[in-house]
């Protein structure tokens, strides 16, 4: 039985950002039964490990993918920047490579962030190019200003979480 110290518990932990996943572990271990996630990077081979690399492209947990931040502009894909329509579909594109990979699709995207280096002037022309990709069902989407990227003409930065059928 839940008692309301249960629900305190989760609320806390929803407000501290730690969102569905922190929450649904508390929920397991309330019903008594062990929960140990399981991390697998996906596009390494069991006990492989990337030298150098400061992230992991696409994690999986359970039946959860975690996508990292996408970049809307890398040289070695495309000759110039592009606007920012170009950009979304550069790394919704990637995105849908990525999905399919693990064994997943767009269809299963449960939430995706965009940060825009200039929300006034990115905003409309990229939302424009995302519903092309999520046209019905659109997943859970958080968009803010994030200033300045690393990379020169780079226009956005988008991460995304999804689950496996």
């Amino acid at each position: 039985m839940k008692t309301t110290s249960d629900r305190k518990t989760r609320r806390s932990l929803l407000r501290l950002g730690m969102g569905g996943a922190a929450a649904a572990g508390v929920a397991q271990a309330q019903s008594g039964k062990t929960w140990s996630p399981k991390k697998q990077i996906i596009g390494l081979e069991p006990g492989e490990v990337r030298r150098g690399a400061l992230l992991s492209g696409t994690v999986r947990s359970g039946n959860l993918l975690f996508l990292s931040g996408t970049g809307g502009w890398y040289p070695q894909r495309r000759k110039e920047p592009g606007d920012a329509k170009v950009q979304i579909r550069s790394v919704l594109d990637r995105m849908k490579e990525k999905l399919e990979a693990a064994g997943s699709s767009l269809d299963n995207v449960l939430q995706v962030t965009i940060c825009l280096a200039d929300m006034k002037n990115n905003y409309e022309p990229m939302n424009e190019a995302y519903k092309e990709y999520f046209p019905t069902n659109p997943p859970a989407r958080s968009c803010f200003p994030g200033g300045t990227f690393r990379r020169e003409g780079s226009l956005l930065q988008v991460d995304a979480v999804a689950y496996v059928d």
